[in-house]
């Protein structure tokens, strides 16, 4: 006599977790690659933003499909737990972002020189990089606030004359890829030389302007570097966190 075996269906809510999970990252994916292609900015964040959305609807299925298996004993436990992975691994980014946000005063600009941080260039070719826009000071409370917030962004001090220094600086620029927009090496009356370049971020590829300023002194160089968003008041770190790096190639680029 045969035996009847019936097997237990799927919590459907499970199932959706999943399918939400995997269409979220889908829609995450073209976000990112619009904007990388150049899409504006407004457009991409609205794509992401849906993306996010898709993800909350996964976890909120998730915990409704929880809630099916216990009471009911329906299968599906694998697929809420996919789902539920998909939507954590999407949404980590703006998590981060809204601690950030909370964490760090709102700031898009960042230099280690507060009294008097380093000036963009204004040629041709450094306007036409920047859309015709040129960065200008901030607020002294917006520095106070940076000092407050990053009291190790200091002006970098080098044991290499001004040519070199200047050598060091663009040779480390090369290495992370930042695109020079313009250049002076060091010389003329006042000995100071600069590079402007155009720095894309590592996610989204949007792109950030950095300038710094090579400044001859007594048996030293001193280099002041701006780090400046273009995109938003807010830069949850990112430029600070930018000139820490550079000021660390660069002193181990000069130890050599």
């Amino acid at each position: 006599m045969r035996r009847l075996i019936v097997e237990e269906p799927y919590a459907e809510t499970a199932v959706w977790s999943r399918r939400l999970g995997f269409f979220a990252l889908a829609v995450a994916g073209i976000g990112v690659l619009s904007a990388r292609t150049g899409l504006d900015p407004t457009p991409v964040y609205a794509i992401l933003g849906s993306s996010f959305a898709i993800a909350c609807i996964a976890v909120l299925c998730a915990g409704a499909a929880i809630i099916v298996i216990w009471q009911t004993g329906r299968k599906g436990t694998g697929r809420l737990l996919a789902g539920l992975a998909l939507a954590f691994l999407l949404l980590g980014y703006p998590g981060f972002l809204a601690v950030q946000a909370i964490r760090l005063p709102v700031l898009a600009d960042v230099s280690t020189d507060l009294d008097d941080p380093p000036a963009f260039a204004r040629s041709k070719k450094a306007l036409a990089a920047r859309n015709g826009v040129t960065p200008e000071p901030v607020s002294d409370d917006l520095r106070q606030q940076q000092m407050r917030a990053y009291p190790a962004i200091q002006p970098i001090l080098l044991d290499l004359d001004a040519d070199e220094a200047y050598k060091t600086v663009l040779k480390v620029a090369a290495a992370k890829h930042w695109q020079i927009v313009d250049q002076t090496s060091p010389g003329g009356r006042s000995g100071v030389g600069h590079v402007d370049a155009m720095v894309r971020g590592l996610i989204l590829g949007l792109p950030d302007d950095v300038t710094i300023r090579i400044r001859p002194q007594a048996g030293q160089t001193r280099v002041d570097m701006r780090s400046v968003s273009r995109i938003g008041h807010h830069d949850f770190g990112a430029n600070a966190y930018r000139i820490k790096q550079f000021q660390q190639a660069l002193e181990a680029e000069a130890s050599k």
